[in-house]
């Protein structure tokens, strides 16, 4: 008599909670970022959608390495995202590299990087870092889980490489 040793991994699907190990390259190869992540899939918005399609009805093991449009990624530059405001008004003890939350256009909050300050002018850019440029993303399935229903409620995944709540 044989005995047949099915294999029980988890697939990657609506409402799993997925953890990737990643790297994120220019299209030449340069690093730019790498690590975990987890993420809850099926249209969260927790990752590039077209890294969520290629990972849908996968488990863990799976490799995978997307070129991303700019467009894929963190999307074309927004010049409107661009400010200069007076050092007057600007927060001491921020510097060249820092952060500040502000609103955009639409009235919503948005993080400002600080990108330069010269004279009397801070300059701003709401822009993602990466925007406006093409990537290649490399990723591995590392664990695949049912999302719980407090994750779900949430939409998005908490714990390790995930979402703190303090």
């Amino acid at each position: 008599m044989a005995f047949f040793i099915q294999s029980l991994a988890m697939q990657i699907t609506q409402d799993t909670a997925v953890t990737i190990k990643y790297q994120v390259t220019t299209p030449a190869g340069k690093p730019l970022d790498s690590g975990h992540l987890s993420y809850l899939h099926g249209g969260y918005e927790n990752i590039f959608p077209k890294v969520e399609a290629a990972l849908n009805g996968q488990a863990v093991g799976f490799a995978v390495k997307l070129d991303l449009s700019a467009e894929d990624a963190f999307g074309e530059r927004d010049e409107s995202l661009v400010r200069v405001i007076p050092k007057a008004e600007f927060p001491p003890g921020v510097k060249v590299g820092g952060q500040l939350q502000g609103a955009g256009d639409d009235g919503q909050p948005r993080v400002f990087n600080v990108v330069k300050i010269k004279g009397p002018e801070v300059h701003l850019d709401g822009n993602h870092e990466l925007a406006g440029q093409a990537l290649r993303f490399s990723c591995t399935v590392t664990d695949v889980r049912a999302a719980t229903a407090e994750e779900i409620a949430h939409r998005h995944v908490h714990g390790a490489h995930g979402h703190q709540h303090g």
